[in-house]
């Protein structure tokens, strides 16, 4: 029987089995921490902080959350922190994967959460600033 959608953080959290669940615990506390201003809530499935103005290339705007953190099957994915904009703190990151939008763990030992939480700083600063540039 699969679970009932989380609708809050905790719910969330307290879906996951261990270690997982401990290890998103210690993320999402550290993201609030780093991002007290934004406001942690379910968007899209997963984790959100704050919104920010998404504007598309055909000129079409949205809502996305600033930074999101998810427990995938595989991973523990953190997004909004792209690879674009990262460029010297990949190396601190050696076993992590990066993608366009994100950064997905296989396992949380992999994290240095020192070097994490530089990173969604600067992605947050980013994005709030694009986000106040389109009008918000």
């Amino acid at each position: 029987m699969p679970k009932p959608k989380a609708t809050t953080p905790d719910e969330y959290i307290a879906q996951l089995d261990e270690p997982r669940r401990t290890a998103i615990k210690t993320l999402h506390a550290m993201i609030a921490r780093a991002l007290p201003k934004l406001k942690p809530s379910i968007q899209y499935g997963m984790i959100g902080y704050g919104t920010y103005v998404l504007k598309y290339a055909g000129g079409r705007t949205g809502e996305a959350p600033v930074i999101a953190l998810a427990s995938q099957s595989s991973y523990i994915s953190v997004y909004g922190c792209g690879a674009e904009n990262l460029k010297e703190l990949k190396s601190q990151l050696p076993k992590a994967k990066f993608g366009k939008g994100c950064i997905n763990f296989r396992k949380f030992e992999d994290i240095d959460l020192k070097v994490l939480e530089k990173i969604v700083k600067a992605a947050a600063a980013n994005k709030q600033s694009l986000s106040a540039a389109a009008g918000k």
